[in-house]
């Protein structure tokens, strides 16, 4: 992995335990991180402030303020990945680390080549304001089965002044075609034809400038929920499973040798919640995300 744009390749490491904290600082020093340690959270948000490193790893119960109130502060001053590592698995715990503006969350006893992995596949994930990471090395991806190839099919009207609609088909289960994505029009003042907005039914979304919205009001999403509600409006009525958005959002779509363990799972509900609470979205009624019963997630009918 290489350097962008001149960013050094620091990781924050917070954690209380010497033992543990070694661990992490070797793991990193492995993927080719410069490593700054604190033993505090405090310490450790004056370490973000003052070396802006690309990864934090976050230890939660440490003495003074916990890794909870850390995340806090290290997200209102830093864009770094923070992953938070705790003895805690209770979903509770999960909920609480996510809203804290945690990028990822892994229970002690923790491998540190998934570590690794994990942290590798964040890279690879936009940042904040839609800045790219660090690349990672690239992994050996399976070809998918045709069915399940995404076809891109760009449709150019007669009327020069409209601006081209994309238009994304995907297969369902047994092959059947599903209702198409528009992406409209941009509506930035920049009048760029690419910066199209994905839209159902009052919520529209911009890849390009990772806006969401909500009835023309704008909503603050993180990463993971932005990801996870672009591959829901993306995928439209067919079905995504918590095992394919976990890989989705490691950057391991279509690998299916990958392991999702029920902390993964378990961690895509957290972000789902988190969501559809900013959506104003309710579960009984939903508007916009609707819970298909032991299978997984899609969006609403258009009707």
């Amino acid at each position: 992995m290489t350097e962008q744009l001149g960013e050094r390749r620091t990781a924050v490491v917070i954690e209380d335990d010497a033992d543990i904290r070694q661990l992490l600082e070797t793991v990193l020093e492995q993927a080719g991180f410069e490593t700054v340690s604190a033993a505090n959270g405090l310490d450790g948000v004056e370490a973000v402030r003052t070396h802006n490193p690309l990864v934090t790893t976050l230890d939660v119960s440490m003495p003074g303020i916990d890794g909870f109130e850390a995340a806090k502060r290290i997200r209102a001053i830093s864009s770094t990945y923070i992953v938070m590592l705790t003895a805690r698995g209770d979903e509770i715990d999960t909920l609480q680390g996510l809203d804290s503006g945690a990028d990822d969350y892994m229970t002690k006893p923790f491998r540190p080549r998934e570590l690794r992995a994990r942290i590798e596949a964040m890279l690879r994930r936009p940042r904040a304001g839609g800045e790219v990471g660090v690349p990672a090395a690239p992994v050996p991806v399976q070809s998918a089965p045709a069915a399940q190839q995404p076809q891109l099919v760009q449709h150019r009207p007669a009327d020069p002044t409209i601006v081209h609609e994309t238009v994304a088909r995907h297969a369902g289960p047994v092959g059947q075609a599903v209702a198409p994505i528009i992406l409209s029009p941009a509506v930035s003042g920049s009048g760029d034809a690419t910066e199209g907005w994905l839209i159902h039914r009052g919520l529209k979304l911009s890849p390009a400038t990772r806006i969401v919205e909500v009835d023309g009001s704008e909503v603050d999403l993180t990463r993971s929920e932005f990801e996870l509600l672009q591959a829901l409006m993306e995928s439209r009525r067919r079905v995504r499973s918590k095992a394919d958005l976990a890989l989705m959002l490691r950057g391991e779509s279509y690998i299916t040798a990958y392991y999702v363990s029920e902390a993964d799972k378990r961690a895509i509900e957290v972000h789902l919640a988190n969501l559809r609470r900013k959506l104003a979205d309710s579960t009984v009624a939903p508007r916009f995300i609707e819970t298909v019963r032991g299978v997984g997630y899609r969006m609403t009918s258009d009707d």
